[in-house]
C-alpha cells in the first residue's frame, strides 16, 4: 500500500520530541535515550518512554508530555506511549537513532514472579493456537466467578489482538488517580483493563517484543485493580495471547500466577496445541487448573439435537492422559457468538440459560480450584 504524501516520518516524529525537555535533569528526552523502540507506520506512532526506575510512575506526567508532542505533528493520526522504568545497572548494547550501536544502562529483571498489589489471585486463560474461542471464554469465566460473589478483575493480555473491548461493548478510554494510577474501567460487575482501550479497533499494535513486555507489565503493576488497597480483588483472570512466545514467557516469569486454565476445541489439532502451552506452563511451574472445551457440541436451536462438528471428548481425554484436571465442556452455539458480538456476554444476557450454567459450573471448579493447594502442571511423558 502506498504511504501518504502527508505521512510523518520518523525523523519528524524525533524532532518534535527533541522539543520536551525532562524536567529532572534540564534535557530533552531524546538527547537523554530515553524514547525507545519508536515506531512510526502510516500516521500511527508507536514507542517507549524510559524513566529511572527511582522515578517509576512519577514519570507519568512527562509521558503525557510526550505523547501530546507527537500527536502535535502533521500527519500523525494515533500515538501510544507507554511508560517503562529501568536502573542504571550494566550496560547493554543499543542503536541510536542514527543506527550505530552503543552501550546504555540495562534494566535489572526481577528476582522471580511478583504478586499484584491488592490481587489475591491471578490466573491465566491460555490456549496453544488462536480460533478456539479463548477470549469467550476468559470473559465469561471472569463474569462467571463476579456472579459467584469474588470481586474479579479481567486483563486483555493479547496487545495485537485485544478482544475484550468489543466483547464487552467498551468504547470509553481508561482514566488515571491523580496523574498516577490507572482506573480500570468496570462494566457488569467486574474491573478490566485492555489495550484496546487505548487504540482505535482497526488499529493496529505496531509494537517489538520488549515495547509488548513493558505495556503488560505497566497493565499489572500501573492498574488501581484494588482501588488503592480499599477493595481487595479475589481473582484476576488475565486473558493470554494464543501461544507461547514472549509474550507469554513474561508474564508467567515475571507474574505470580496462582495457575492456568487451558482452552482448546476437540479436534485434534487444536488439542496438539493445547499440549503446547501445557508444556510452557510446566517448564516454569505454574499450576494446570484444568482444560476447558470450547465449541464441544453444536446444539441445533430448531430441533434440539447435539451434532459434534469438531468432534467431542478430545480435551476431556487429553486431561485424563495428563493427569489434569476436566473444566467442562462449553457447547457450539450461535447465540454464544451473537450475544459476544453485541458485547453482552451469555453469562450475563442470559444468567439462567443452558450456555450460561456451563460457564458457571466452570467457574465453579476454578473457584473451587483456588481455595486448595496448588497442584504441579502435569508431565508429559513421550513415548
Amino acid at each position: 500500500m502506498a504511504v501518504s504524501p502527508n505521512a510523518p516520518s520518523r525523523d519528524d516524529v524525533l524532532r518534535a520530541l527533541d522539543q520536551v525537555i525532562d524536567p529532572v535533569s534540564g534535557r530533552s528526552v531524546v538527547q537523554q535515550d530515553m524514547v525507545q523502540g519508536l515506531v512510526v507506520r502510516d500516521g500511527h506512532v508507536g514507542f517507549a518512554l524510559e524513566v529511572p526506575a527511582a522515578r517509576g510512575r512519577a514519570g507519568e506526567p512527562l509521558r503525557a508530555e510526550v505523547e501530546a508532542a507527537a500527536k502535535a505533528v502533521p500527519g500523525v493520526q494515533s500515538v501510544t506511549a507507554v511508560l517503562t522504568a529501568h536502573d542504571g545497572a550494566p550496560a547493554r548494547e543499543r542503536h541510536d537513532h542514527h543506527g550505530e550501536a552503543r552501550t546504555a544502562p540495562r534494566a535489572h529483571p526481577p528476582q522471580g514472579p511478583q504478586g499484584v498489589a491488592g490481587v489475591k489471585h491471578i490466573i491465566a486463560v491460555a490456549s496453544g493456537k488462536g480460533g478456539v474461542g479463548k477470549s469467550t471464554v476468559a470473559v465469561n469465566l471472569a463474569l462467571s466467578l463476579s456472579r459467584l460473589g469474588l470481586k474479579t478483575g479481567l486483563l486483555d493480555a493479547d496487545i495485537y489482538g485485544p478482544s475484550v473491548p468489543r466483547l464487552l461493548d467498551i468504547a470509553q478510554k481508561p482514566e488515571t488517580a491523580e496523574g498516577k494510577r490507572i482506573l480500570p474501567i468496570e462494566k457488569y460487575g467486574i474491573k478490566t483493563m485492555s489495550l484496546g482501550f487505548i487504540i482505535r479497533e482497526d488499529e493496529a499494535a505496531i509494537w517489538r517484543g520488549p515495547m509488548v513486555q513493558s505495556a503488560l507489565m505497566q497493565f499489572l503493576t500501573q492498574v488501581d485493580w484494588a482501588a488503592a488497597g480499599r477493595d481487595e480483588m479475589d481473582v484476576l483472570v488475565l486473558d493470554m495471547p494464543p501461544g507461547t512466545g514472549d509474550a507469554q514467557l513474561t508474564i508467567t516469569q515475571r507474574v505470580a500466577l496462582t495457575g492456568a486454565v487451558i482452552v482448546s476445541t476437540p479436534q485434534d489439532i487444536a488439542l496438539i496445541d493445547a499440549r503446547k502451552a501445557i508444556t510452557m506452563f510446566q517448564k516454569v511451574k505454574v499450576p494446570i487448573l484444568g482444560i476447558i472445551e470450547n465449541m464441544s457440541m453444536f446444539i441445533c436451536e430448531n430441533c434440539g439435537h447435539a451434532h459434534p462438528i469438531f468432534g467431542h471428548g478430545g480435551a476431556r481425554d487429553t486431561a485424563a492422559a495428563l493427569d489434569a484436571p476436566f473444566l467442562g465442556e462449553i457447547p457450539l452455539v450461535p447465540k454464544i457468538r451473537e450475544l459476544s458480538d453485541a458485547g453482552t456476554p451469555v453469562a450475563v444476557a442470559e444468567p439462567g440459560g443452558a450456555e450460561a450454567a456451563a460457564f458457571l459450573a466452570v467457574a465453579e471448579k476454578v473457584a473451587a480450584a483456588l481455595q486448595t493447594p496448588a497442584r504441579p502442571a502435569p508431565k508429559i511423558v513421550l513415548e
